[in-house]
């Protein structure tokens, strides 16, 4: 177990490109919010779901909260987690993320001193919906949604990061699997076809359709 974290999966999304919720997409004959419950239940003493949509998750036994303010992005999700967590840290996953891996968070929750945000880049960007959060962030973030301000990763600028780079994550996740998510019907399309998780990555990365 990470201690004095809380770990929270964000399933607040409008979905406007699926004809199913995301989190329920079945890989490998499971859901995948029945998956990342499952691992992050196997982190974290306490769990929250982040959804405006509680009855379709009220069977998986975890707290479900629904957005503190009626206001549309992660922050809002991340904001109203961190304000419900006992903990002093939040690690925040997004539902559409099929291949979380455990090491890699194990290995960021050790980097957590004297920063207030721990995130991981790949193709040169912060990965803002797989990164732990410091409940100092609280007023800050509080105040970036109020005013309207949704960009994570131009909040992440304003603070202290601290950056787990590519060659650290390939070293745990090779293929950096934990940053694929399922955004488009054409992603699904590519995993039922092929059910290999390297192989499904490769050419989602190839096809350009899959946000990692």
């Amino acid at each position: 177990m990470i201690k004095d974290c809380t770990g929270a999966i964000l399933a607040g999304g409008e979905n406007t490109r699926m004809p199913v919720l995301k989190s329920f997409i079945d890989v490998g004959g499971q859901k995948i919010i029945e998956r990342n419950i499952k691992i992050t239940r196997q982190l974290f003493k306490e769990v929250f779901i982040v959804t405006n949509q509680p009855e379709y998750y009220s069977y998986l036994g975890v707290t479900l909260l629904g957005d503190v303010y009626d206001t549309r992005g992660p922050m809002t999700g991340i904001f109203t987690a961190l304000l419900n967590s006992s903990s002093n840290w939040l690690f925040v996953s997004a539902c559409d993320m099929p291949f979380l891996n455990k090491e890699l968070i194990a290995y960021m929750a050790l980097k957590r001193d004297n920063v207030d945000i721990v995130a991981p880049v790949t193709n040169d960007k912060p990965e803002p919906l797989f990164a732990f959060y410091s409940r100092r962030l609280l007023g800050a973030m509080e105040e970036a949604v109020l005013a309207g301000r949704k960009s994570l990763r131009g909040f992440l600028a304003n603070y202290r990061v601290k950056y787990i780079t590519t060659r650290e994550i390939e070293t745990m996740d090779p293929g950096a699997l934990s940053f694929v998510n399922l955004n488009e019907p054409a992603d699904v399309d590519v995993f039922l076809k092929d059910r290999d998780r390297m192989d499904f990555k490769r050419k989602v990365e190839r096809r350009g359709i899959c946000s990692v």
